[in-house]
């Protein structure tokens, strides 16, 4: 570990030198490209450093206690030994997590889907409950977020919403909550006071870059339709809809949310390229699958992965056995507690298959 974290500081500090070279500064892709590098180790750097630091103070501290020492500075030094100690155990554990493989989309914007699933009217309800907590989620991390196509009800849900959220570490972070989403509560419409349970399910999707995705314009039928809301009737007549089917992979996206038939179509095209992209990676994961049981967050949209309990006031993540008494403050936004424990788990899965 000590040797690779050597290699990632001499390669830091090169990466310094040329970030203050002329023809690096003259270069706005290597540029972009070496302050990317260097802001990814940064990290890793600042602990590895405070690591070398602590250990430099532990060494000393022994052999002060070598030393002839009276007795009161020979029981301060072991006591700054042993809490040294125990710092340098602390950064030595920090530095195995960053030093675990990263996934490459974990920087990505993410394209999210919801859509309302078993339960009718409540389900959509609930869709709709589930785009506003990520929505207020995404505001806590000072991320932005884009509609890209929406499917409403007239009850105020959504049987299906698209959307975008732009910024550093959204996929790191909404990437486990792909899955089908449960809850239980008694409907506004049920007179009875019964417990319903309905489902709404979340796809989440790294953006892609065009490079990542070869997708020839003469493989995508365009088709242009009037846009509609509730209901089924026509909010414009105008031909602003737009439906892209790429033909080599069957996938199909619409999108009407913009007046404009070119924004909407660039909106489509970022929703196809994410699909197809996320598509790859559902196979390779499959693939993966067979040879080896999958860590937390592999994306089985199948898997319910969580229960959102009204009565209780309870939210539930069925992966890692979490439970919390705070569902009120989960549906507006609050959900790091539940997303930390899904990255610490998925940390000590890599671990484990490091060991192995």
């Amino acid at each position: 570990m000590l040797d690779r974290l050597q290699s990632l500081e001499a390669r830091y500090d090169k990466l310094n030198e040329l970030l203050s070279d002329p023809e690096v500064i003259g270069d706005s892709k290597k540029l972009r490209e070496y302050s990317k590098e260097q802001s990814d180790l940064e990290e890793v750097i600042t602990a590895y450093r405070e690591y070398k630091d602590i250990s430099s103070q532990l060494e000393d501290a022994k052999v002060m206690l070598e030393d002839d020492l009276d007795e009161e500075m020979r029981e301060m030094t072991k006591e700054e030994i042993s809490e040294l100690s125990e710092k340098q155990e602390e950064l030595e554990e920090r530095l195995k997590i960053l030093l675990l493989p990263k996934d490459k989309n974990d920087d990505k914007n993410v394209i999210m889907e919801i859509r309302g699933a078993a339960g009718g009217d409540e389900a959509a309800l609930f869709a709709g409950d589930l785009f506003r907590m990520y929505s207020r989620y995404a505001e806590s991390q000072g991320w932005k977020i884009d509609i890209m196509d929406t499917n409403s009800t007239g009850v105020g849900g959504y049987k299906e919403i698209v959307f975008m959220i732009s910024g550093t570490g959204a996929y790191s972070k909404l990437k486990f909550e792909n899955g089908a989403h449960r809850v239980q509560r008694v409907p506004e419409t049920e007179s009875g006071g019964r417990i319903h349970t309905s489902t709404a399910t979340a796809v989440v999707m790294p953006e892609a870059e065009e490079v990542e995705v070869d997708i020839n314009e003469k493989d995508i039928r365009v088709d242009t339709f009037a846009a509609s809301g509730p209901g089924g009737q026509s909010v414009n007549t105008t031909m602003s809809a737009v439906r892209l089917t790429h033909e080599p992979t069957g996938v199909i996206v619409s999108c009407q949310d913009e007046k404009s038939q070119i924004k909407n179509k660039e909106k489509a095209m970022k929703v196809l390229r994410a699909r197809i992209y996320d598509m790859y990676q559902q196979q390779a994961q499959a693939e993966y699958d067979e040879s080896r049981k999958s860590a937390v967050g592999s994306g089985d949209r199948s898997e319910r992965i969580r229960t959102y309990n009204f009565p209780q006031n309870r939210v539930t993540d069925h992966r890692i056995g979490l439970t919390i008494q705070k569902l009120d403050q989960i549906l507006e936004g609050k959900i790091d507690e539940v997303i930390e424990a899904l990255i610490v788990e998925e940390q000590a899965k890599k671990m484990e298959e490091i060991g192995e």
